[in-house]
């Protein structure tokens, strides 16, 4: 089929995926999961097609990273399907209901967006999570991944289309491969209910200058931490280090180290750093505390490293730290180590992001660690949603209104 039929069918299969019953939807996820613990090896053996080009291709080690799959990666993906089934129904909920003074009974009921789009770079879970994610909240989807997970995406959506296949209609989860696919989807507004771009800027900005339909961006990581001066010792150091350290290549990924001058252990914080194979790229304060650190230009600041490198700025109080952080945030993940409930209160107040975190790692902002179950990405965008999209920010709502004769 073409993209324009894939459209069609996605869109065809929405009213019928809007009225299943829970229990199928829960039969097709653990159908889903049972067929992936089944196919690690072959899943496996197509992954490492991919790293063998991406390789071969000179890609970076960021985009390996996100690339790599492992036995225990892919089982996660088997477990993640259960933990999405598993959840809270989501479709037709009623989520509030009152009366009005003339008898009616006004209900608000969750409802599947249609049909999402979905273009996304480098990571084939990806298609486990927006197939999953899209099955519990009744929404079909149209996947489009990059090349340089071309084998592992086929192969994944292979064993996704033979899970669901006597579970769910035709259509309700399709997979398009090609450019011309992507420039053509974007076109069908009349099919696609809304698009939702998940990689690096040049990929978010050409879906949103193209798109016809509404677009939920999921763009880049510069994620902040700020130091204060009364943060507990005990936990700085182990935080930084997960936040930068852990997966250097992921979104949520630590990218620029703001320190108090007050706070008393940045020398061994930035000492720390480097020991770790951190590249430091710092102000003239941060320079002369520790020799090694190299200097930070304008665009340090403004870079989402996706590697062992941090840019590090020293300054006199938190208003000077909530500046710098308005200046250069990407509206991702902004987080602070302090005890004074004030200027924690007003780090708050004063950002702008999805998710703001206090006294521990950015890493924890993901659909998985803040109860979601797996994530479609993490919305940059304030409309329609905000940080991790789980099921429920898959969906949106509408009006019931129950009367008895009543007319206006």
């Amino acid at each position: 089929m073409n993209a324009v039929e894939i459209a069609r069918l996605a869109k065809s299969s929405t009213t019928k995926l809007q009225a299943l019953p829970e229990e199928q939807r829960h039969m097709a996820l653990e159908s889903m999961a049972q067929s992936i613990e089944k196919n690690i090896e072959h899943i496996l053996e197509e992954n490492k097609k991919d790293l063998a080009d991406a390789m071969a291709n000179g890609l970076s080690t960021a985009m390996i990273d996100r690339l790599s799959l492992s036995e225990t990666s892919v089982a996660s993906l088997s477990k993640m399907c259960r933990e999405v089934a598993d959840q809270e129904q989501v479709v037709g909920t009623i989520i509030e209901q009152y009366s009005r003074p003339n008898g009616l009974v006004i209900q608000k009921q969750r409802i599947p967006i249609g049909v999402i789009g979905m273009i996304f770079e480098s990571r084939p879970n990806v298609i486990i999570d927006g197939a999953a994610l899209a099955i519990k909240s009744g929404n079909a989807i149209i996947l489009k991944g990059g090349k340089e997970a071309h084998f592992t995406n086929k192969k994944l959506f292979e064993i996704i289309s033979q899970a669901i296949e006597r579970i769910l209609p035709q259509g309700s989860v399709s997979l398009i491969e090609t450019r011309e696919d992507v420039k053509e989807i974007l076109t069908l507004h009349q099919y696609i209910d809304l698009m939702v771009p998940r990689g690096g800027s040049s990929l978010v900005e050409f879906v949103k200058k193209n798109a016809t339909m509404p677009v939920v961006a999921h763009d880049k990581g510069l994620c902040h931490l700020y130091v204060h001066q009364d943060a507990d010792p005990n936990i700085v150091v182990p935080i930084i280090l997960n936040a930068k350290t852990q997966r250097p290549g992921v979104c949520n990924a630590l990218e620029s180290l703001i320190l108090h001058e007050k706070y008393p252990d940045n020398k061994n914080i930035l000492e720390t750093l480097f020991k770790n194979n951190v590249e430091i790229r710092g102000c003239q304060k941060s320079q002369r505390l520790f020799p090694d650190v190299k200097n930070a230009s304008e665009e340090d600041y403004q870079t989402e490293y996706l590697d062992k490198i941090i840019s590090v700025k020293i300054v006199s109080n938190e208003t000077e730290a909530i500046t710098h952080i308005q200046k250069h945030s990407s509206h991702h993940t902004e987080a602070i180590l302090a005890k004074d409930p004030t200027v924690i209160q007003d780090f708050k107040n004063g950002l702008d992001a999805s998710a703001i975190i206090v006294n521990a790692s950015t890493r924890f902002n993901d659909g998985g660690e803040l109860g979601l179950g797996a994530e479609l990405g993490i919305s940059t965008s304030k409309l329609h949603s905000y940080g991790p999209m789980g099921a429920r920010e898959m969906t949106t709502t509408r009006f019931i209104v129950n009367g008895q004769g009543q007319i206006r």
